[in-house]
């Protein structure tokens, strides 16, 4: 039946997300989910919007949720967009702030949604390798282009760039917008929201998925100036006027609020991530620094692929990208230490002594 498809359908490569296996009993370390639940506070602001009052539309401007989030970064309600997870904030900033006639940049070895936007709406890019040492030197990118996206800290390699290095693109590239994609910044020792007063192109984009354990409410959000904002008011009330429901905007900004929750479990997440690191450099693992939720690794003497499907046997899920440069690493999410300590146990089973 594919004679009724749009011409554009044919050409697309869709993204293809982490296995989500229903099994209870596997212990899922592939799709960089927080361990831990998600703020009570949260659960029961979304319990009690669970009434009447949901046979009426949400706020079409999530007002309040922005006003939560402005509260939280020091910004006002006029700098901050939110949207249905943030792949859906970014979707919009591919369509509304990076289709131009120059091409888009972003690194070979990063989100792999950035292309596929990219071919849903069109959009000419090129690819800028990672240095040797997987790191985005952002040097590579001072060159002409129609806008610049990279994550920071970078998936799945957990790696960030300086402080000094975003700055100094930001002066030399004044006439695009360059977005920094923030999902794990959570996890990282810097965030970038507070340049976005000194520089009108700069654009963040962050998610309560990971550093809030809401992956499944689906909010996400942006950081801008307020002419980029209006941009993606735009294209959002031309497409869905109504991205949030009550139960997100409810749950949304009581997670925001409870910052000591927050804070409890982001730092055992990084607490957990430096056992983990040490237990598999122990294993002979060379590891990346990592700056997220998920740390990055190879073995010398073991293929990666072989590795994954042997800890698959033993019902732990990790994740494997089959890139020419990354097909001997695997991403491993943070999960509990009881988690990791599966892992680890698993893994000497499995590598050759």
């Amino acid at each position: 039946m594919s004679e009724f498809w749009s011409a554009i359908v044919t050409e697309l490569t869709p993204y293809v997300p982490g296995e989500q296996p229903n099994d209870p009993n596997i212990i899922k370390l592939n799709t960089n989910e927080n361990p831990y639940g998600p703020s009570p506070a949260a659960l029961a602001a979304i319990r009690a919007e669970a009434q009447d009052t949901l046979r009426l539309y949400p706020d079409p401007q999530a007002l309040e949720l922005k006003q939560a989030l402005a509260d939280a970064h020091g910004l006002q309600t006029a700098q901050v967009f939110v949207g249905n997870g943030s792949d859906e904030v970014l979707a919009h900033v591919f369509r509304g702030l990076l289709k131009h006639d120059k091409p888009i940049l972003f690194p070979d070895i990063s989100y792999s949604f950035y292309p596929v936007y990219c071919g849903l709406y069109e959009i000419p890019f090129d690819v800028i390798a990672l240095n040797e040492n997987f790191e985005i030197d952002l040097v590579d990118y001072q060159r002409g282009n129609g806008g610049i996206i990279f994550p920071n800290p970078n998936a799945p390699t957990g790696l960030s760039v300086t402080r000094e290095a975003l700055e100094d693109l930001l002066k030399q590239n004044r006439a695009s917008v360059v977005v920094v994609d923030e999902a794990y910044s959570a996890f990282a020792e810097d965030s970038f929201v507070d340049l976005i007063d000194r520089y009108e192109n700069l654009l963040i984009v962050q998610t309560l998925s990971k550093s809030h354990a809401l992956a499944g409410l689906r909010v996400g959000f942006a950081f801008a100036n307020p002419i980029l904002i209006e941009a993606l008011e735009r294209i959002k009330n031309s497409f869905n006027s109504y991205p949030l429901d009550r139960l997100a905007i409810a749950g949304a900004i009581a997670a925001i609020e409870d910052q000591d929750y927050f804070a409890r479990i982001r730092d055992r997440v990084i607490e957990t991530r430096t056992r983990a690191i040490e237990a598999l450099s122990d294993l002979d693992f060379a590891v990346l620094p990592s700056q997220t939720n998920f740390i990055f690794v190879t073995h010398p003497r073991s293929g990666a692929a072989e590795i994954a499907h042997a800890l698959r046997e033993r019902s732990i899920v990790v994740r494997h990208f089959n890139h020419p440069r990354t097909e001997n690493y695997l991403r491993i999410t943070i999960g509990t230490d009881r988690e990791i300590d599966a892992l680890i146990f698993a893994l000497k089973e499995i590598l050759p002594s």
